[in-house]
C-alpha cells in the first residue's frame, strides 16, 4: 500500500424530511447564495423547501447552472456574490451545481484571473467562502469530496481544480429527492459511479485489500441495484443505496494508498466539451476500450476483477480478461447506455479531433503509469468506433 494522507471533514446529513435541518447548519446571520440548475428543483418543491428551512436569512438565488457547468456561467454568479456581499452558498442539485458551487466559492475570494485556478489544478487556492449542499442526483460524489470540473464553452476547455479549501461543510442527502428524476438521469449516475470505482482501483495490486474489498462491494452493489433502480423509482432502499454508494465512490476512502488511472475521464472530458455528450456516457463509451487497449498493463487487476465482480473463473486467462471486459460493455447497455461513438453518429473526425484537444490541453501522458500517449489515446478511441 502507498503512503496516503487521508481528510473529509464534510458531514453528511443522510434520509428523508432532512432539508429541514439546513435551519441549524448554514449559520443563522449567513448571507446566502442558492446555486441550482434547471427548472426541476422549482418544480419539485425542492427549491420552496430549502428557503423555508433558511428561514429570515438573507436569501438569494443563482439559477441556470448548466449540465456541465460552464466558467461563463459561474462567472455571473461570482460576480453576484461580491456584489449583494454573500458569504455563504448553497448548492441545490447533482454533482454539475455542486462542482460550480465549489469554483464559484474559490474564484469569489481568488485575487488573479479566475481560470487560472484550473489551468493550474486549484494548488494556489488559498481560501474559498464556506457552503453546504443539498444533493438531488446521485452521480458524481462531489458532494463528499474537494473536486470540480468546469467548461470553458469559448475554447472548449473541460478542466478540474482540487483544493481542501472547497470540501463542502455539510451534505444533505434525502433518497426521495431523486424519484422525480428521470431514467436516463439515473442510468448516468450508475455509470458515472461505477467509472469512479473502477478509476481507483483497476489499476495494479499494490496489496490494499481494504481498499479493493470497499471498491468490489460498491461495484457489485451498482450491479445488484441497477434494474430495480431504473424500474421502480419510488423504491426507498434502492435509491438510498444508490445515493450513497455514488457518494462512497468519489469521497476518498476507495482511493487512499493506491494508484489511480483517470485516463477514460480525461478523454471523456473532451467529447463531452466537444460534442456535448452526458458526462457519464463518455467514460461508457472510453472504458471498454480502454481496457482492452491496456489490458496487459492491467492484467492482474482485470483477473480479479473478473472474478471477484462479475464471478468469472472458467476459461483460460485471456478468455477471462475478455469476458471480463464485454460484462462491463453490456452493464452499460444494460442500462440503456451506449458504449461506441457510432451511437451518437460520430466516426474518424472525431478521434481526429479528441486526439487534438488532448494535445492542446497537455494529456498526453495519462494513466496510472502515465503511458497513454496520445498515439495510445488514439487507439482507444479507434476501438470505440
Amino acid at each position: 500500500m502507498k503512503n496516503f494522507e487521508f481528510y473529509n471533514p464534510t458531514k453528511i446529513v443522510f434520509g428523508p424530511g432532512r432539508v429541514a435541518e439546513l435551519a441549524n447548519l448554514v449559520p443563522a446571520a449567513a448571507r446566502v447564495l442558492i446555486l441550482f440548475g434547471g427548472a426541476s428543483a422549482q418544480k419539485t418543491g425542492t427549491l420552496d423547501e430549502v428557503k423555508a428551512a433558511l428561514g429570515s436569512r438573507s436569501v438569494h438565488e443563482f439559477g441556470g447552472i448548466e449540465p456541465n457547468p460552464t466558467y461563463e456561467t459561474l462567472m455571473k454568479a461570482v460576480e453576484q456574490v461580491k456584489r449583494e456581499k454573500i458569504d455563504f452558498l448553497l448548492a441545490v442539485g447533482g454533482g454539475s451545481v455542486i462542482d460550480g458551487a465549489k469554483f464559484v466559492a474559490a474564484a469569489a475570494c481568488f485575487d488573479g484571473e479566475p481560470w487560472d485556478i484550473l489551468l493550474k489544478g486549484g494548488g494556489q487556492v488559498q481560501q474559498a467562502l464556506p457552503f453546504g449542499t443539498v444533493l438531488t442526483l446521485p452521480a458524481t460524489g462531489s458532494e463528499m469530496n474537494s473536486g470540480s470540473v468546469v467548461t470553458r464553452k469559448a475554447t472548449h476547455t473541460k478542466l478540474a481544480f482540487m483544493s481542501r479549501h472547497v470540501f463542502p461543510q455539510f451534505s444533505v442527502l434525502d433518497p426521495t429527492k431523486t424519484y422525480t428524476l428521470p431514467t436516463k438521469q439515473i442510468a448516468n449516475g450508475i455509470a458515472d459511479a461505477f467509472v469512479h470505482t473502477v478509476e481507483q482501483y483497476l489499476t495494479y495490486p499494490v496489496q490494499a485489500l481494504p481498499q479493493d474489498r470497499f471498491a468490489e462491494g460498491l461495484l457489485q452493489t451498482l450491479i445488484e441495484i441497477a434494474p430495480k433502480a431504473l424500474a421502480e423509482p419510488e423504491d426507498y432502499d434502492t435509491r438510498a443505496n444508490l445515493m450513497w454508494t455514488a457518494t462512497l465512490a468519489l469521497n476518498g476512502l476507495i482511493g487512499a494508498g493506491v494508484p489511480q488511472d483517470w485516463a477514460t475521464h480525461m478523454i471523456g472530458h473532451e467529447l463531452t466539451a466537444l460534442y456535448g455528450i452526458d458526462h457519464a456516457r463518455t467514460l461508457a463509451i472510453v472504458l471498454p476500450s480502454l481496457l482492452k487497449v491496456k489490458r496487459e498493463t492491467k492484467r492482474a487487476k482485470l483477473l480479479q476483477y473478473a472474478e471477484r465482480v462479475w464471478h468469472i473463473t472458467s476459461g483460460t486467462d485471456d478468455e477471462r480478461i475478455d469476458a471480463a471486459i464485454a460484462r462491463t460493455r453490456a452493464f452499460f447497455e444494460s442500462l440503456g447506455i451506449q458504449t461506441q461513438l457510432s451511437g451518437y453518429a460520430l466516426g474518424q473526425e472525431a478521434v481526429d479531433a479528441v486526439v487534438a484537444q488532448l494535445e492542446a490541453h497537455g494529456m498526453t501522458a495519462l494513466g496510472e503509469h502515465k503511458d497513454i500517449s496520445l498515439e495510445v489515446s488514439r487507439a482507444i478511441l479507434q476501438a470505440a468506433l
